[in-house]
């Protein structure tokens, strides 16, 4: 099992390398770049965050050259900036030294990969903060969201599955199933529109509240005084409802799915026909020889599916209740051109990605012996 391990870790350090080399020539290519962004900024034609990936007058996408790398000429400058028209050559060198453009492409990527191999990730171009320190701004929101929504939606999906299992075909199994789908086909962004319309001051209840993860009076309590707090527990619980229901709804309906279709499969062997021709009860036989065989496939993707949960999150659902977490985090600093933001939670995702998936499958070998990826022939 250590020479399996010691591959796989390997084998992360080519594909880390890949990934990081494909998404920085794909920003040598995108429109725009944070030295335009600046000189908008200094001309006032700054637009947001949606203006510049719409196509607008001022955006990433309308007429111009948009190439970001440095070097050339002071008569190349002024076309090689949207807007850099007037403005004096000196001082665009000046920012193209301060986001790094003066280098070529290959020694920028080369610099970064060994920054990042120190899990040195340097300042955000816009932030005035390290990108570390950033990202641990946005964590109580993943937090809360993936660990949340993940622990939720296996304790009812997991014995809503079994029960669909057991019952296959019954009124209980169809009216169930119907609901799952639906919630499935459902998009949270819409649900959570609907939630906030009918229990969030919209049009009919005022029950929840509509933004952020605490109350005013809980925000800037130390943990362990919030945690030990029954009331600021509560008003965290409080304000996590509408989120989490909003969330778990795909996720649900997937993992209950999985359950059921796993379980059915076990409880068809033959091994099963001969526990109960032993004389054992349905709850021996389901308990006793079926659950450790079915949850294996449920079980081992639990590590992903919190990670995925967790760093993930959800853009929109992020947006609708004002959390400003990694999700939104992320996007905005794809938007914004912030580079040192998005090569490092890049970085992280796929480094965290890889170790979970990792995880996974030796949670295989854990739950059943049987299994060795050692034997394997790589």
């Amino acid at each position: 099992m250590a020479a399996y391990i010691l591959r796989r870790v390997l084998l992360m350090i080519p594909t880390i390398l890949g990934i990081m080399a494909i998404s920085f020539v794909v920003v040598q290519f995108a429109p725009g770049g944070p030295v335009e962004r600046v000189i908008a900024q200094l001309q006032g034609t700054d637009v947001s965050a949606t203006a510049r990936i719409g196509g607008s007058s001022g955006g990433d996408f309308s007429a111009g050259g948009n190439s970001q790398s440095g070097g050339g000429t002071d008569a190349g400058i002024t076309s090689k900036y949207r807007g850099a028209q007037g403005l004096d050559p000196e001082f665009i060198r000046q920012l193209e030294k301060q986001f790094g453009f003066d280098k070529p492409p290959l020694t920028r990527f080369g610099l970064m990969i060994w920054n990042y191999a120190r899990f040195d990730f340097g300042e955000s171009y816009f932030r005035d903060i390290s990108v570390l320190a950033l990202i641990k701004e946005k964590l109580p929101v993943s937090i809360s969201l993936g660990l949340w929504m993940t622990l939720l939606s296996y304790a009812i999906s997991i014995p809503l599955g079994i029960r669909k299992a057991v019952t296959d075909g019954s009124p209980f199994d169809v009216w169930t199933s119907a609901v799952v789908v639906v919630a499935y086909a459902v998009p949270g962004f819409l649900f959570a529109i609907f939630l906030i319309v009918f229990f969030a001051g919209g049009s009919f209840f005022d029950w929840f509240p509509l933004r952020g993860l605490w109350s005013e009076q809980y925000a800037r309590m130390g943990f362990w005084e919030w945690i030990t707090d029954p009331r600021a527990l509560a008003d965290y619980f409080w304000h996590l409802a509408l989120p989490l229901i909003s969330m778990a709804l795909a996720a649900f309906a997937t993992t209950t799915l999985l359950t059921k279709n796993s379980f059915l499969d076990e409880i068809r062997k033959q091994y099963v026909v001969t526990a109960r021709a032993k004389g054992l009860t349905q709850r021996q036989v389901l308990y006793g020889h079926v659950f450790r065989n079915a949850m294996l496939i449920v079980i081992s993707g639990f590590p992903a599916a919190f990670v995925s949960a967790f760093f993930a999150g959800s853009l929109l659902i992020e947006t609708i209740f004002s959390l400003d977490g990694l999700g939104l985090l992320s996007f905005e600093s794809v938007i914004n051109r912030d580079y040192p933001v998005v090569f490092a939670t890049l970085y992280i995702f796929s480094l965290m990605g890889l170790i979970v998936q990792l995880i996974s499958d030796l949670t295989y070998t854990w739950i059943d012996p049987r299994i060795d990826f050692e034997s394997r022939e790589v």
